[in-house]
Protein backbone atom coordinates (compact mmCIF):
# COMPACT_ATOMS: atom_id res chain seq x y z
CA UNK A 1 0.00 0.00 0.00
CA UNK A 2 2.51 2.37 0.75
CA UNK A 3 3.92 4.94 -2.11
CA UNK A 4 7.06 4.23 -3.76
CA UNK A 5 7.95 7.32 -4.71
CA UNK A 6 11.69 8.24 -3.85
CA UNK A 7 11.96 12.19 -2.34
CA UNK A 8 14.85 13.94 -1.93
CA UNK A 9 16.08 15.32 1.28
CA UNK A 10 18.75 17.57 -0.26
CA UNK A 11 16.35 18.68 -3.29
CA UNK A 12 13.62 20.16 -0.30
CA UNK A 13 16.15 21.86 1.77
CA UNK A 14 17.39 23.85 -1.54
CA UNK A 15 14.02 25.02 -2.20
CA UNK A 16 12.82 25.96 1.47
CA UNK A 17 16.60 27.89 1.62
CA UNK A 18 15.84 29.29 -1.65
CA UNK A 19 12.41 30.50 -0.72
CA UNK A 20 13.92 32.06 2.79
CA UNK A 21 16.09 33.74 0.56
CA UNK A 22 12.94 35.54 -1.20
CA UNK A 23 11.44 35.78 2.44
CA UNK A 24 13.91 37.73 3.50
CA UNK A 25 13.90 40.59 1.06
CA UNK A 26 10.14 40.72 1.18
CA UNK A 27 10.43 41.63 4.86
CA UNK A 28 13.41 43.82 4.27
CA UNK A 29 15.55 41.58 6.88
CA UNK A 30 19.23 40.90 6.21
CA UNK A 31 20.26 38.10 7.96
CA UNK A 32 18.08 35.16 9.64
CA UNK A 33 20.59 33.44 12.25
CA UNK A 34 19.53 29.80 13.45
CA UNK A 35 21.38 28.88 16.61
CA UNK A 36 21.79 25.16 17.73
CA UNK A 37 23.61 22.72 19.80
CA UNK A 38 22.85 18.74 20.66
CA UNK A 39 19.67 19.24 17.82
CA UNK A 40 19.44 15.36 19.68
CA UNK A 41 18.29 16.57 22.50
CA UNK A 42 16.73 20.15 22.08
CA UNK A 43 16.27 20.73 18.37
CA UNK A 44 14.70 23.72 16.91
CA UNK A 45 11.84 22.92 14.56
CA UNK A 46 13.22 25.29 11.94
CA UNK A 47 16.81 23.79 11.45
CA UNK A 48 15.15 20.45 9.74
CA UNK A 49 13.63 22.79 7.11
CA UNK A 50 16.91 25.01 6.23
CA UNK A 51 19.52 22.29 7.09
CA UNK A 52 18.41 18.42 7.76
CA UNK A 53 20.94 17.79 9.93
CA UNK A 54 22.41 16.81 13.21
CA UNK A 55 24.92 18.64 15.30
CA UNK A 56 26.25 18.28 18.48
CA UNK A 57 28.38 21.75 19.19
CA UNK A 58 27.04 25.32 19.10
CA UNK A 59 26.08 26.04 15.24
CA UNK A 60 25.34 28.83 13.08
CA UNK A 61 23.15 28.70 9.97
CA UNK A 62 22.87 32.07 8.81
CA UNK A 63 20.49 33.05 5.68
CA UNK A 64 21.69 36.08 4.25
CA UNK A 65 19.11 38.29 1.43
CA UNK A 66 21.70 38.20 -0.81
CA UNK A 67 21.63 34.55 -1.15
CA UNK A 68 25.52 34.22 0.33
CA UNK A 69 24.52 31.78 2.98
CA UNK A 70 26.87 30.67 5.92
CA UNK A 71 27.52 27.84 8.32
CA UNK A 72 29.34 27.80 11.25
CA UNK A 73 29.73 23.98 12.54
CA UNK A 74 31.98 22.05 14.43
CA UNK A 75 34.84 19.92 12.51
CA UNK A 76 32.93 16.69 12.81
CA UNK A 77 30.02 18.28 11.40
CA UNK A 78 30.96 20.00 8.42
CA UNK A 79 30.70 17.40 6.30
CA UNK A 80 27.26 16.64 6.48
CA UNK A 81 26.50 20.59 5.91
CA UNK A 82 28.52 20.56 2.85
CA UNK A 83 26.50 17.50 1.31
CA UNK A 84 23.50 20.03 1.32
CA UNK A 85 25.08 22.12 -1.29
CA UNK A 86 23.29 25.30 -0.33
CA UNK A 87 25.65 27.17 1.81
CA UNK A 88 27.71 29.21 0.24
CA UNK A 89 30.85 29.37 2.73
CA UNK A 90 31.16 26.37 5.35
CA UNK A 91 33.07 27.11 8.43
CA UNK A 92 34.17 24.09 10.12
CA UNK A 93 36.15 24.78 14.15
CA UNK A 94 37.64 23.44 16.63
CA UNK A 95 37.82 25.06 19.90
CA UNK A 96 35.04 28.03 19.73
CA UNK A 97 32.22 29.32 17.40
CA UNK A 98 32.60 32.83 18.69
CA UNK A 99 35.84 34.29 16.81
CA UNK A 100 33.96 32.80 13.90
CA UNK A 101 30.53 34.06 14.55
CA UNK A 102 31.88 37.28 14.90
CA UNK A 103 33.94 37.59 11.88
CA UNK A 104 31.14 36.73 9.84
CA UNK A 105 28.92 38.97 11.36
CA UNK A 106 31.56 41.71 10.99
CA UNK A 107 31.96 41.21 7.26
CA UNK A 108 28.06 40.26 6.95
CA UNK A 109 27.01 44.43 8.60
CA UNK A 110 23.54 43.64 9.15
CA UNK A 111 21.09 45.97 9.96
CA UNK A 112 18.87 43.13 12.14
CA UNK A 113 19.52 39.98 12.68
CA UNK A 114 16.66 37.49 13.09
CA UNK A 115 16.45 34.76 15.70
CA UNK A 116 14.14 32.05 16.78
CA UNK A 117 12.59 33.37 19.44
CA UNK A 118 8.55 34.17 19.73
CA UNK A 119 5.68 34.16 22.66
CA UNK A 120 2.78 32.91 19.77
CA UNK A 121 4.33 30.88 17.58
CA UNK A 122 5.70 27.25 19.23
CA UNK A 123 7.58 26.55 15.99
CA UNK A 124 9.42 29.98 15.80
CA UNK A 125 10.64 29.29 19.28
CA UNK A 126 13.29 27.08 18.59
CA UNK A 127 15.94 29.11 20.41
CA UNK A 128 16.97 27.86 23.83
CA UNK A 129 17.21 30.72 26.75
CA UNK A 130 20.79 29.69 27.28
CA UNK A 131 21.94 29.71 23.72
CA UNK A 132 20.26 33.45 23.76
CA UNK A 133 22.71 33.88 26.84
CA UNK A 134 25.23 32.67 25.02
CA UNK A 135 24.70 34.85 21.87
CA UNK A 136 24.69 37.65 23.97
CA UNK A 137 27.97 36.75 25.29
CA UNK A 138 29.67 36.52 22.09
CA UNK A 139 28.80 39.49 21.01
CA UNK A 140 29.40 41.56 23.96
CA UNK A 141 30.70 44.61 22.64
CA UNK A 142 30.25 44.41 19.10
CA UNK A 143 27.11 46.15 17.71
CA UNK A 144 24.91 43.16 17.00
CA UNK A 145 23.93 42.46 20.27
CA UNK A 146 21.60 45.00 19.75
CA UNK A 147 20.15 44.52 16.27
CA UNK A 148 18.27 40.82 17.01
CA UNK A 149 15.04 40.73 16.20
CA UNK A 150 12.17 37.53 16.23
CA UNK A 151 12.61 35.81 13.44
CA UNK A 152 8.67 34.57 13.54
CA UNK A 153 7.23 36.30 10.93
CA UNK A 154 10.18 34.53 8.52
CA UNK A 155 9.53 31.30 10.05
CA UNK A 156 5.49 31.74 10.03
CA UNK A 157 6.50 32.48 6.23
CA UNK A 158 8.91 29.79 5.36
CA UNK A 159 7.08 26.59 7.51
CA UNK A 160 3.76 27.89 5.66
CA UNK A 161 4.26 28.33 2.42
CA UNK A 162 4.55 24.39 1.57
CA UNK A 163 6.97 24.23 -1.43
CA UNK A 164 6.52 21.44 -4.35
CA UNK A 165 8.49 19.07 -2.34
CA UNK A 166 6.35 19.37 0.58
CA UNK A 167 3.18 19.58 -1.12
CA UNK A 168 4.06 15.86 -2.53
CA UNK A 169 5.01 14.43 0.40
CA UNK A 170 1.63 15.69 2.07
CA UNK A 171 -0.04 14.41 -0.78
CA UNK A 172 1.38 11.25 -0.20
CA UNK A 173 0.80 10.64 3.35
CA UNK A 174 -2.77 11.76 2.81
CA UNK A 175 -3.27 8.99 0.32
CA UNK A 176 -1.95 6.49 2.32
CA UNK A 177 -4.24 7.31 5.24
CA UNK A 178 -7.39 7.32 3.24
CA UNK A 179 -6.52 3.94 2.31
CA UNK A 180 -6.16 2.72 5.86
CA UNK A 181 -9.71 4.24 6.29
CA UNK A 182 -10.58 1.71 3.33
CA UNK A 183 -9.31 -0.95 5.70
CA UNK A 184 -11.32 -0.39 8.75
CA UNK A 185 -14.66 -0.30 7.40
CA UNK A 186 -13.79 -3.44 6.22
CA UNK A 187 -12.57 -4.57 9.95
CA UNK A 188 -14.78 -2.50 12.49
CA UNK A 189 -17.84 -4.55 13.24
CA UNK A 190 -20.18 -4.14 16.22
CA UNK A 191 -19.28 -4.98 19.93
CA UNK A 192 -15.06 -4.22 18.89
CA UNK A 193 -13.59 -1.72 21.68
CA UNK A 194 -12.19 1.41 20.56
CA UNK A 195 -8.77 -0.09 21.57
CA UNK A 196 -9.35 -2.88 18.88
CA UNK A 197 -9.96 -0.88 16.18
CA UNK A 198 -7.00 1.60 16.95
CA UNK A 199 -5.06 -1.78 17.77
CA UNK A 200 -5.50 -3.09 13.86
CA UNK A 201 -4.46 0.72 12.58
CA UNK A 202 -1.46 0.97 14.61
CA UNK A 203 -0.54 -2.44 13.37
CA UNK A 204 -1.13 -1.73 9.28
CA UNK A 205 1.21 1.27 10.28
CA UNK A 206 3.76 -0.74 11.71
CA UNK A 207 3.86 -3.27 9.35
CA UNK A 208 3.92 -0.18 6.50
CA UNK A 209 7.05 1.11 8.35
CA UNK A 210 5.14 4.13 8.54
CA UNK A 211 5.14 6.84 11.40
CA UNK A 212 2.62 8.40 13.21
CA UNK A 213 1.69 12.61 13.40
CA UNK A 214 1.52 12.49 17.07
CA UNK A 215 2.63 10.13 19.33
CA UNK A 216 0.86 6.49 19.11
CA UNK A 217 -0.50 5.26 22.00
CA UNK A 218 -2.89 8.53 21.36
CA UNK A 219 -3.34 8.01 17.31
CA UNK A 220 -5.29 6.79 15.90
CA UNK A 221 -8.33 8.80 18.21
CA UNK A 222 -11.34 6.24 18.03
CA UNK A 223 -14.84 7.96 19.27
CA UNK A 224 -17.90 5.56 19.38
CA UNK A 225 -20.96 6.38 21.17
CA UNK A 226 -22.14 9.04 23.34
CA UNK A 227 -19.94 7.60 26.46
CA UNK A 228 -16.39 8.25 24.49
CA UNK A 229 -14.35 11.07 25.53
CA UNK A 230 -13.99 14.12 23.45
CA UNK A 231 -10.79 15.39 22.37
CA UNK A 232 -7.34 13.72 22.58
CA UNK A 233 -8.04 10.92 24.14
CA UNK A 234 -6.56 7.38 23.46
CA UNK A 235 -8.56 4.52 22.47
CA UNK A 236 -10.21 2.75 25.66
CA UNK A 237 -12.68 0.07 26.21
CA UNK A 238 -15.82 1.73 25.20
CA UNK A 239 -17.53 -0.94 22.89
CA UNK A 240 -18.80 -0.17 19.02
CA UNK A 241 -23.02 -0.45 18.94
CA UNK A 242 -25.34 -0.53 16.52
CA UNK A 243 -27.30 3.09 16.71
CA UNK A 244 -23.99 4.32 17.48
CA UNK A 245 -21.74 6.68 15.42
CA UNK A 246 -17.79 5.38 14.65
CA UNK A 247 -15.07 8.27 14.34
CA UNK A 248 -11.53 8.19 13.50
CA UNK A 249 -8.97 10.60 13.63
CA UNK A 250 -5.52 9.36 12.16
CA UNK A 251 -2.54 10.98 11.61
CA UNK A 252 0.76 9.24 9.56
CA UNK A 253 4.27 10.05 9.18
CA UNK A 254 5.24 9.18 5.52
CA UNK A 255 8.87 10.82 3.95
CA UNK A 256 8.88 12.87 7.13
CA UNK A 257 5.33 14.82 6.12
CA UNK A 258 2.30 14.40 8.04
CA UNK A 259 -1.07 13.90 7.40
CA UNK A 260 -4.44 14.18 9.47
CA UNK A 261 -7.68 13.29 8.32
CA UNK A 262 -10.66 12.33 10.42
CA UNK A 263 -13.76 10.37 9.15
CA UNK A 264 -17.34 9.38 10.01
CA UNK A 265 -19.55 5.94 10.14
CA UNK A 266 -22.70 5.04 11.59
CA UNK A 267 -23.33 1.61 12.82
CA UNK A 268 -25.87 0.91 11.18
CA UNK A 269 -28.82 -0.45 13.27
CA UNK A 270 -31.16 -3.87 13.15
CA UNK A 271 -33.82 -3.26 9.88
CA UNK A 272 -31.90 0.36 8.78
CA UNK A 273 -30.40 1.02 5.66
CA UNK A 274 -29.35 4.27 6.03
CA UNK A 275 -29.04 6.76 8.85
CA UNK A 276 -31.48 8.01 10.82
CA UNK A 277 -32.46 12.10 10.71
CA UNK A 278 -31.02 12.98 13.98
CA UNK A 279 -27.42 11.87 12.82
CA UNK A 280 -27.95 12.75 9.29
CA UNK A 281 -28.89 16.28 9.90
CA UNK A 282 -25.79 16.37 12.14
CA UNK A 283 -23.43 14.91 9.29
CA UNK A 284 -24.96 17.35 6.73
CA UNK A 285 -24.55 20.56 9.03
CA UNK A 286 -20.81 19.12 9.64
CA UNK A 287 -20.30 19.49 6.22
CA UNK A 288 -21.51 22.25 5.48
CA UNK A 289 -19.59 24.55 8.18
CA UNK A 290 -16.60 23.04 6.59
CA UNK A 291 -18.06 24.00 3.40
CA UNK A 292 -18.78 27.73 4.46
CA UNK A 293 -14.98 28.05 6.20
CA UNK A 294 -13.93 26.83 2.70
CA UNK A 295 -15.22 29.27 1.35
CA UNK A 296 -13.51 32.20 3.55
CA UNK A 297 -10.12 30.14 2.87
CA UNK A 298 -8.21 32.55 0.51
CA UNK A 299 -5.09 34.75 0.52
CA UNK A 300 -4.86 37.45 2.56
CA UNK A 301 -7.54 36.83 5.14
CA UNK A 302 -6.72 36.37 8.80
CA UNK A 303 -7.32 32.94 9.75
CA UNK A 304 -9.89 33.98 12.55
CA UNK A 305 -12.38 35.35 10.13
CA UNK A 306 -12.28 31.80 8.23
CA UNK A 307 -12.85 30.14 11.49
CA UNK A 308 -16.25 32.60 12.00
CA UNK A 309 -17.40 31.57 8.87
CA UNK A 310 -17.46 27.77 9.92
CA UNK A 311 -18.46 29.05 13.63
CA UNK A 312 -21.37 31.05 12.74
CA UNK A 313 -22.70 27.64 10.56
CA UNK A 314 -23.16 25.42 13.22
CA UNK A 315 -24.37 28.21 16.00
CA UNK A 316 -27.05 29.16 13.48
CA UNK A 317 -27.68 25.79 12.71
CA UNK A 318 -28.28 25.32 16.63
CA UNK A 319 -25.46 23.60 17.64
CA UNK A 320 -23.20 24.98 20.21
CA UNK A 321 -20.10 26.37 19.09
CA UNK A 322 -16.48 24.20 19.23
CA UNK A 323 -13.69 24.94 21.55
CA UNK A 324 -11.30 24.55 19.34
CA UNK A 325 -9.87 26.07 16.03
CA UNK A 326 -11.51 25.19 12.81
CA UNK A 327 -8.49 24.43 11.35
CA UNK A 328 -4.27 24.70 11.96
CA UNK A 329 -1.41 24.08 9.26
CA UNK A 330 -0.02 20.51 8.50
CA UNK A 331 3.40 19.53 7.40
CA UNK A 332 6.23 18.06 9.25
CA UNK A 333 4.18 17.31 12.37
CA UNK A 334 0.55 17.54 12.36
CA UNK A 335 0.07 20.99 13.96
CA UNK A 336 3.10 22.92 11.87
CA UNK A 337 2.67 26.06 13.84
CA UNK A 338 2.28 29.88 12.64
CA UNK A 339 -1.00 30.46 10.98
CA UNK A 340 -3.74 29.03 13.38
CA UNK A 341 -7.71 29.18 11.74
CA UNK A 342 -9.07 30.30 15.28
CA UNK A 343 -11.10 32.26 17.52
CA UNK A 344 -9.94 35.65 18.64
CA UNK A 345 -9.26 33.83 22.19
CA UNK A 346 -6.44 34.55 24.32
CA UNK A 347 -4.55 30.96 23.33
CA UNK A 348 -4.77 31.98 19.66
CA UNK A 349 -3.79 35.93 20.25
CA UNK A 350 -0.79 36.88 17.48
CA UNK A 351 -1.60 33.42 15.49
CA UNK A 352 -5.21 33.86 14.69
CA UNK A 353 -4.16 37.77 13.19
CA UNK A 354 -1.83 35.89 10.80
CA UNK A 355 -3.06 35.78 7.07
CA UNK A 356 -3.87 32.89 4.72
CA UNK A 357 -1.02 32.47 2.19
CA UNK A 358 -0.72 30.58 -1.09
CA UNK A 359 1.14 27.61 -0.65
CA UNK A 360 -0.52 26.88 3.02
CA UNK A 361 -1.49 23.13 3.81
CA UNK A 362 -4.28 23.32 6.69
CA UNK A 363 -6.58 21.18 7.94
CA UNK A 364 -10.35 21.96 8.34
CA UNK A 365 -11.93 20.42 11.43
CA UNK A 366 -15.02 20.70 13.68
CA UNK A 367 -17.53 18.51 15.82
CA UNK A 368 -21.04 18.54 16.88
CA UNK A 369 -22.31 16.19 19.47
CA UNK A 370 -25.44 13.60 18.68
CA UNK A 371 -27.46 12.81 21.40
CA UNK A 372 -27.20 9.46 22.77
CA UNK A 373 -25.34 8.37 19.06
CA UNK A 374 -21.86 10.09 19.86
CA UNK A 375 -20.04 12.53 17.87
CA UNK A 376 -20.01 13.53 14.30
CA UNK A 377 -16.53 14.95 13.35
CA UNK A 378 -14.81 15.62 10.07
CA UNK A 379 -11.52 17.09 9.00
CA UNK A 380 -9.88 17.41 5.81
CA UNK A 381 -6.49 18.26 4.57
CA UNK A 382 -6.12 20.95 1.76
CA UNK A 383 -3.89 23.33 -0.14
CA UNK A 384 -4.66 27.13 -0.50
CA UNK A 385 -3.90 28.35 -4.09
CA UNK A 386 -3.75 31.24 -5.83
CA UNK A 387 -7.23 30.67 -7.79
CA UNK A 388 -9.27 28.77 -4.48
CA UNK A 389 -8.95 25.41 -2.41
CA UNK A 390 -7.72 22.20 -3.24
CA UNK A 391 -8.46 18.97 -1.55
CA UNK A 392 -5.43 16.79 -1.17
CA UNK A 393 -8.04 14.20 0.96
CA UNK A 394 -11.00 13.16 -0.79
CA UNK A 395 -13.62 15.12 0.98
CA UNK A 396 -15.92 12.99 2.61
CA UNK A 397 -19.51 14.42 1.10
CA UNK A 398 -21.51 11.53 2.65
CA UNK A 399 -21.61 9.36 6.07
CA UNK A 400 -20.33 6.00 5.49
CA UNK A 401 -21.77 3.12 7.04
CA UNK A 402 -20.50 -0.06 9.23
CA UNK A 403 -22.58 -3.00 9.04
CA UNK A 404 -23.49 -5.72 11.32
Amino acid sequence: MTNQIIFDNKKLVAEKVAQATQILNELDVDLWLTFARETTLSPDPTLELIADVDVTWESAFIICRDGAHVSIVGRFDRENVEQLGVYTQIIGYDQGIAEHLRAVLTEKNPRQIALNYSENDVAADGLSHGLFLSLQSYLAGTPYADRFISAEKIIAAVRGRKSTEEIARVRTAVATTEALFNEVEQFAKPGMTQRQIAEFVRGRIDEMGLGYAWPKPFNPIVTCGPDSPVGHAAAGDVVLEKGHTLHLDLGIRQNDYCSDVQRMWYVLDDGETEAPADVQHAFDVVYGAIKAGESMLTPGTPGWQVDEAARDFIVDNGYPEYMHAFGHLLGRVAHDGATVLGPRWERYAGICELPVEVGNIFTLELHVKVPNRGIMSLEEDVLVTGSGVEYLSNAQTALRYIKS
